[in-house]
């Protein structure tokens, strides 16, 4: 028999999700199956698989050695009990009497240590140094806010969210590198539950990025960026005046072959506003027609210009949808795209700034985001709060060199 008492960081979930991770290389099939059977079992009865784990539940495998590395990938020493619930001063959650009466062998109250531990294999040793050498290799990343649930990152662009392939090393490689660098037990966790980000930017767009450290604050992150309640604001240079406050609507469809977006041009309309969901935006009429062809989805955007020449805006953007590259291509789409954009700008604006100014990509920020009011959870600890990334040394030097006079509004 193999043993898991439920921690902080697996409770929450369901049952038949948890399973997933424990024994990664079993199907659903085979999953509800030992549940029907009751191989497996929650604090020692039949499970269906959609109950909600709490903290101090004891899920059981009753698998033979063979089996449970088969479908964990991981060895299963004889008797072996594993616990990973967080440890204080080297005890075990489960009292001795728990294990004994189990018929488990109570290692952890004997303070030995097993031949091989349940998580030990080169798997789990492979991303433990993956980690580590994220942590090591890329440079720049500032933490901007962090808590026992929490960590806000500030990404320099240059640098991936998230890996885009098998060799990448990412910002998100690079933060569970810096929670083991912190603490290092960390890693026996990992196969169970892993700290993520939980929003993505754009390799060359800098700023803030919300991570999950637990399982609650992971939940409540995802929740904000789902369900839009975390107010995102930008900065960018943009080419062109925009001289007055708008919103822009419309539908954005993803060419994932050319790694680019389509949108249709949205209806922009500067002055009156009106308040939608606590934000002040300009007035929105509904967008055109969604294109014909491929998945459309609609997005809004909402600008205000900060200061304004004949040639340049730099505007305050809130992203109200979150869509690839919605920023870009919509500013793109109304004839303003931005400065050093080489994807979605224009070649002869680019080429100068690269050349006068060294520029050799867009330049956008995530500079701010505003939290909803939470009265609960972990989420409370950030209530109302606004965290800020202050803009790239490039940013600001190109800034003051294309707007000399600071000029506010009109140019």
């Amino acid at each position: 028999m193999q043993s898991v008492r439920i921690g902080t960081n697996q409770a929450g979930q369901r049952l038949d999700k948890f399973l997933h991770k424990y024994l990664p290389l079993a199907g659903n099939g085979f999953l509800y199956k030992m549940l029907r059977k009751k191989n497996i079992t929650l604090n020692g009865r039949k499970a269906e698989g959609n109950e909600i784990l709490q903290p101090g539940d004891q899920v059981c495998t009753f698998f033979s050695e063979e089996t449970f590395a088969k479908f964990s990938g991981r060895e299963a020493p004889k008797g072996y009990a594993e616990d990973v619930s967080p440890q204080k001063s080297g005890k075990t959650s489960a009292s001795a009497g728990d294990v004994r009466n189990s018929g488990e062998r109570d290692i952890h109250a004997r303070g030995q240590k097993p031949v091989k531990a349940l998580n030990e294999n080169p798997a789990k040793e492979n991303l433990v140094k993956e980690y580590e050498a994220a942590y090591k290799k890329l440079r720049g990343i500032t933490v901007l806010y962090e808590d026992s649930d929490f960590l806000i990152l500030d990404k320099p662009s240059g640098i991936l969210t998230q890996k885009a392939a098998a060799g990448d090393l990412s910002l998100n490689e690079w933060m569970i590198g810096y929670l083991l660098h912190q603490n290092p037990a960390l890693a026996e966790e990992l196969p169970l539950f892993r700290p993520s980000v939980c929003n993505r930017l754009d390799r060359n767009t800098s700023g803030i990025v919300l991570c999950g450290k637990s399982f609650p604050g992971l939940q409540f992150f995802s929740q904000c960026v789902r369900e839009r309640s975390v107010r995102k604001f930008y900065r960018t240079i943009c080419v062109g005046a925009l001289r007055e406050a708008a919103s822009i609507e419309g539908h954005l469809v993803k060419d994932s072959a050319q790694n680019r977006v389509i949108v249709t041009a949205g209806n922009v309309l500067a002055g009156e506003e009106r308040q939608s969901k606590g934000r002040r935006t300009a007035k929105v009429q509904e967008p055109q027609a969604a294109p014909r062809s491929g998945k459309a989805s609609p997005i809004c955007t909402v600008y205000a210009p900060i200061a304004v020449t004949d040639a340049y805006t730099l505007l305050e953007v809130e992203l109200i949808t979150g869509k690839s590259h919605q920023i870009r291509a919509h500013l793109a789409s109304i004839g303003h795209p931005l400065t050093g954009d080489y994807k979605y700008g224009l070649e002869a604006v680019n080429r100068m700034l690269r050349k006068k100014y060294g520029l050799e990509h867009h330049l956008l920020h995530a500079g701010r985001v505003t939290f909803p009011e939470i009265t609960s959870g972990p989420g409370a600890r950030l209530s109302g709060r606004s965290i800020e990334a202050p803009c790239p040394e490039q940013f600001r030097e190109l800034e003051e060199a294309l707007f000399p006079t600071g000029r506010k509004g009109t140019g």
